[in-house]
């Protein structure tokens, strides 16, 4: 142990620890702007210097570590001079329309400068002239960048893609798409890491809060909308609810305030998304001499399209089902449309999605099925409809729970963990159990692939039949997993694959905190509503039933292969032969 004193104060804290952590064990903050702990400690920003005593130079407390007696100040004047005026430094390139920006209260730069009292910045202000295209859904702001490099290390380290890099040199040296490419021209997920670990609004997603609006103005359009699982654990961190209040059911309020037609839940396609995947897997197994394995799921387009760019040669191990979200846009314009007896031309459809890729995926010149244009019209991020929110001037603390609209608002405790790394494989092996033995098994007994490790393994006995699968979240351990496979160090089954660190509950268009990692708090909310759901397996979610009753016949019918399946050759990443 190690014990020195921070602004007087004595402190003991394990060798090798730095200032920086050291401070915050003694409940000291330091402000930090570029800093995120094991992936950028590269003290670029120069925010979080400290002052020893002894030493003429300040040194940056993210990545000193402590040393013996050492007298270390947070704040003292020449600390608090300096860091104002790197700040001012840092604001002398970077465009402050803050009444126009994303951030806008909750911008790390914003709070600092602020905290500092900076109320001028006495240097020129030098501004890149790049411009980034707004049509596509990731868009960056080249006039906000700090080149904090966050964004860089974050795609580099955890999602192994490198899309970012530094480009030019001295007091032009910037952040841009790496290689000389254009972003819409590259190869990225779209998983939207870059935006939930950028300090700033020089990142974020394409906003298309607009169109809804228009939409919702407009009297020949029936507007359908759907919560994805995710939603329901995040949606309310922005607005300041606490999480036991910001149920989905208050969220359905809100958007019946907004003026939406009918509310659905995206628990309902979820369940659909098991009944057709897993179907697809059993008949796989069936013919396991025939088939390559192992099978792949394909409900998370940032995943899809990593695959198509980085491992091409398995694109025909993915399932072949849709993402939930297209499967309910396929039933909203067609199974939906007839129920209400209406023209599929006239309805609307929108999907809360806590993702980036969704939007991209939405697009997809195979996503209309139905033959009304496309199957989902608009993808809204979680963070875009807590601004439709705000937008409407809805009281979120005022809101009173309502239900879904029928049918398609019934949703398994099965569906709400697709928002959780684990939860698709979790839910499809509660129902295969049920397809193959006809009886349910322990809602809990597939859990084992539950946690926010980045690459979980287990097997399963299937009535006799040993199951081996492996459930993986973020690129980079996608990639670790996929290279295994390749080179024949592990074998699976069936794998299940999110692009985003902890799943959809991390998902890139969730609420941002900066500093901090929130899917594992919000997967814990899911399984939560999981645990204390009346209904746990997608087989038994009554409207799903009907369905297949009355529309789809049953799983892999050749109704459902037309509305929920699709041909993962039918589009093609840049680069794509």
């Amino acid at each position: 142990m190690v014990k020195l004193t921070i602004d007087h104060q004595v402190v003991e804290v394990p060798e090798g620890t730095t200032i920086l952590d050291a401070a915050a064990a003694a409940g000291i903050p330091v402000p930090t702007l570029c800093y995120l702990k094991e992936i950028n400690e590269i003290g670029a920003c120069r925010v979080c210097v400290v002052e020893i005593e002894g030493k003429e130079k300040l040194v940056t407390s993210c990545n000193n570590v402590v040393e013996e007696g050492m007298a270390v100040y947070t704040n003292s004047p020449k600390v608090r001079e300096t860091r104002k005026t790197n700040v001012k430094l840092i604001l002398s390139q970077h465009e402050g329309n803050c009444p126009t920006c994303v951030r806008s209260g909750n911008c790390n730069l914003q709070k600092i400068s602020n905290d500092l009292g900076i109320l001028d910045v006495p240097y020129e202000t030098q501004l890149p002239h790049s411009k980034s295209t707004k049509d596509f859904p990731l868009y960056r702001n080249y006039k906000k960048c700090i080149k904090c490099m966050r964004c860089i290390q974050i795609c580099d380290k955890v999602q192994s893609l490198g899309i970012w890099d530094l480009a030019n040199t001295g007091s032009r040296t910037t952040v841009d798409v790496s290689g000389n490419r254009k972003l819409e021209a590259s190869d990225c997920a779209l998983c939207g890491q870059c935006i939930t670990h950028c300090p700033v609004g020089a990142l974020r997603e394409r906003d298309d809060t607009d169109v809804v609006f228009d939409a919702l103005a407009d009297p020949d359009k029936i507007t359908v909308v759907q919560i994805a699982p995710a939603v329901r654990a995040a949606w309310g961190e922005s607005l300041g609810l606490e999480r036991e209040f910001a149920t989905v059911k208050r969220l359905v309020s809100a958007l019946r305030r907004m003026g939406f037609d009918y509310i659905f839940d995206t628990n309902f396609s979820a369940d659909l998304t098991i009944m057709e995947e897993g179907s697809e897997f059993l008949k796989r197994l069936e013919n396991k001499e025939k088939e390559k394995f192992p099978m792949f799921t394909s409900c998370c387009p940032g995943w899809v399209r990593f695959a198509k760019s980085q491992f091409p040669d398995m694109v025909d191990q993915l399932s072949s089902a849709k993402s939930p979200q297209q499967m309910f846009g396929a039933m909203a314009k067609s199974y939906y449309a007839d129920l209400l007896g209406v023209d599929p031309e006239k309805i609307f459809s929108v999907s809360i999605m806590p993702c980036l890729a969704k939007k991209h995926e939405c697009a997809l010149p195979n996503m209309n099925d139905a033959g009304a244009g496309q199957d989902v019209d608009v993808v809204l991020t979680t963070r875009e409809v807590d601004r439709l929110i705000r937008a409407e001037h809805i009281v979120a603390a005022n809101l009173e729970e309502e239900e879904f609209d029928m049918p398609l608002g019934v949703g398994s405790g099965a569906g709400v963990i697709f928002g959780a790394t684990g939860g698709v494989m979790e839910a499809a092996l509660r129902s295969a159990y049920y397809l193959v033995t006809k009886t349910n098994p322990d809602p809990d007994a597939f859990k084992e692939v539950r946690g926010m490790d980045g690459w979980k393994e287990a097997t399963f006995d299937l009535a006799g039949t040993p199951l081996k699968v492996a459930v993986a979240s973020g690129l980079g351990n996608t990639r670790k997993l996929l290279r295994a496979l390749q080179k024949g160090k592990v074998q699976y089954d069936f794998v299940e694959i999110m692009a985003c660190p902890g799943g959809c509950s991390g998902g890139g268009g969730q609420p941002i905190k900066d500093g901090e990692e929130l899917a594992g708090v919000r997967a814990d909310n899911l399984y939560g509503l999981d645990k204390v759901s009346d209904l746990r397996f997608s087989h038994e979610n009554p409207s799903v039933q009907k369905c297949y009753e009355c529309y789809l016949q049953r799983p892999l019918s050749h109704r459902s292969h037309e509305l929920l399946h699709t041909d993962h050759h039918a589009w093609k990443m840049p680069g794509e032969k």
